[in-house]
């Protein structure tokens, strides 16, 4: 009987000590995920000057609109969210409160009065076969073609002007309201939008969603595969 009572008693300990250890091991897993999301944490950013919040709204170009359209996702705190979802055309959107890092940039140029979903489309219903053939479309779909980033880099390829992609030679090719493309070390592409904000180094800083709408230093975190400036002008 004593024996029985032991070997429960030990049994007992040892499942303590496996739900300790899952525990622990929970614990250490989500330290881990945000030690992976760190670079996303916001940036001192209100802290630094933003010139175009001091242009007078008669005054503002179509930069500065693009600038604080992609700002305004930030302000809306967008959660990260790339799924389709059928949209109106033209001037469709997903719902506000979320959106793909491409959607910084459809709301952003929205906000200056271009819309991309438009130009995209109607581009791609011309020129289908010069646009990436990787989704397995037999046309376009205006409900997530200007949504993808390897669609809006050639819709800017053929219609914007491509600047330098490395801000530490070409300091001065860096304009607010310009978009910038990166390659994640996974292969995977993102973009932004170039903030009015600068470092003390004259980098300045970037408007992106890559898990909630940001404006921080991260231009040179990853691989930046094109730089745009729309209209060219």
């Amino acid at each position: 009987m004593k024996r029985r009572v032991l070997t429960h008693r030990l049994w007992f300990i040892v499942f303590i000590l496996v739900i300790g250890s899952l525990s622990f091991a929970g614990l250490n897993t989500r330290d881990i995920k945000q030690k992976i999301n760190l670079p996303y944490l916001e940036s001192s950013a209100a802290d630094i000057p933003s010139p175009v919040e001091s242009i007078p709204a008669d005054k503002l170009t179509i930069p500065d609109l693009v600038l604080l359209g992609a700002r305004q996702e930030v302000k809306n705190h967008t959660r990260y969210n790339a799924s389709y979802v059928k949209i109106d055309y033209p001037g469709g959107d997903v719902p506000s409160n979320q959106g793909a890092c491409t959607d910084v940039v459809i709301r952003a140029f929205r906000n200056a009065g271009i819309d991309l979903q438009e130009l995209i489309h109607e581009d791609m219903q011309n020129n289908f076969d010069l646009y990436p053939q990787i989704w397995g479309l037999d046309g376009p779909d205006p409900n997530i073609d200007h949504r993808r980033v390897p669609n809006q880099i050639t819709f800017f390829k053929r219609y914007g002007l491509e600047l330098s992609t490395d801000p530490r030679k070409n300091p001065d090719d860096w304009k607010w309201g310009d978009v910038v493309y990166w390659r994640f070390p996974n292969g995977e592409q993102h973009c932004g939008i170039i903030s009015d904000r600068q470092k003390s180094n004259g980098i300045p800083l970037v408007i992106h969603n890559a898990g909630i709408a940001r404006e921080e230093d991260c231009l040179l975190r990853w691989e930046i595969i094109g730089h745009y400036r729309y209209p060219p002008s």
